[in-house]
């Protein structure tokens, strides 16, 4: 009989998760912050699902009341010889949107790289992964909306990583028997798209 697998190792979610201020907001660490965003999104969902609130009136109501107070503010500063309200400068750095375009074109390689495997590549694999992958997001989204997809994100990201900190060493045994399971039927499916013949390119102009 072989030696039984050694433990997993205990990782730290903390650092997993960047070890910062969003950490500390996941695992709980910062009870204000947690409790502030999970009543925010529990508010934010109840509004607008269950209230049948709309999202433009709602965006425009806030922005008013926010304009009418800085407003009030400001003239009620003037008459009264008190500062004006601590606004910052409105505008947008070009090293900002440098950023995010950057990002967004990351983000649009990637998608394209998928797309070139799936038709030119003619990547099996790729192609019934993403196939699985849309049609789950479709299964999903006929079931709940958008917005309640979200809300279950925010609950998932405020709870997940919470109990697996407290749980880990009872999870990650169990984890890893699904991996392996995982792996293995991935390994078979592999095998099987390999035996499966792809036309080439000098097929088709052959024919």
């Amino acid at each position: 009989m072989g030696e039984p697998d050694p433990p997993p190792r205990r990782v730290s979610v903390h650092q997993a998760l960047g070890g910062g201020f969003v950490a500390d907001l996941l695992l709980w660490r910062r009870w204000g912050g947690g409790v502030i965003v999970l009543a925010s999104a529990t508010s934010l969902w109840f509004l607008f699902e269950r209230a049948g609130y709309n999202l433009l009136s709602f965006a425009s109501n806030v922005l008013l009341l926010l304009v009418v107070i800085l407003f009030l503010w400001a003239k009620s500063a003037s008459l009264l010889n008190r500062p004006l309200p601590p606004l910052p400068d409105l505008e947008i750095c070009e090293e900002s949107v440098g950023k995010f375009a950057e990002l967004m074109r990351e983000a649009a390689n990637y998608v394209l790289s998928f797309a070139h495997d799936i038709t030119i590549g003619r990547n099996l694999k790729v192609f019934l992964e993403v196939a699985c992958g849309l049609w789950v997001l479709s299964c999903i989204g006929s079931l709940v909306n958008f917005l309640t997809l979200a809300y279950i994100g925010v609950l998932l990201a405020l709870s997940v990583p919470y109990i697996y900190e407290r749980y880990q060493d009872h999870i990650n045994p169990k984890l890893c028997v699904a991996n392996r399971v995982i792996q293995t039927q991935c390994r078979n499916i592999d095998n099987v798209l390999k035996k499966m013949p792809l036309p080439s390119n000098k097929e088709k102009k052959i024919q």
